[in-house]
């Protein structure tokens, strides 16, 4: 398993990009500091993103959003496989089937 490191605080973060829009460049600051150029070039689009000074992906909280979407989506599909197990057992329980819903 690949080793991760904590994220970096947002400050820092803040300040790299702040660097990069007064000039500097990635590769230049990826030198002098510990962040590869490739996570520095993210950094500085996801901020461009969110400021509207692009629109070809999504932005922070549409990417919040998204997460916690497929969080819900998840946790209803597996809420959605235990009732329908559930509601076979009860019905193999007491010898009936319940009535087909088209909406499963």
């Amino acid at each position: 398993m690949p080793r991760t490191r904590p994220p970096y605080p947002e400050e820092y973060r803040r300040k790299i990009v702040e660097l990069v829009r007064a000039g500097r460049s990635p590769y230049e600051l990826a030198k002098e500091f510990e962040p590869t150029a490739v996570t520095i070039s993210s950094w500085v689009k996801q901020v461009d993103l969110d400021e509207g000074r692009q629109s070809d992906g999504l932005t922070t909280d549409e990417r919040n959003e998204l997460a916690r979407l497929r969080r819900e989506n998840k946790r209803l599909r597996l809420e959605r496989e235990i009732l329908a197990k559930a509601a076979a057992w009860f019905a193999q329980e007491t010898d009936t089937l319940p009535p087909k819903d088209s909406s499963s």
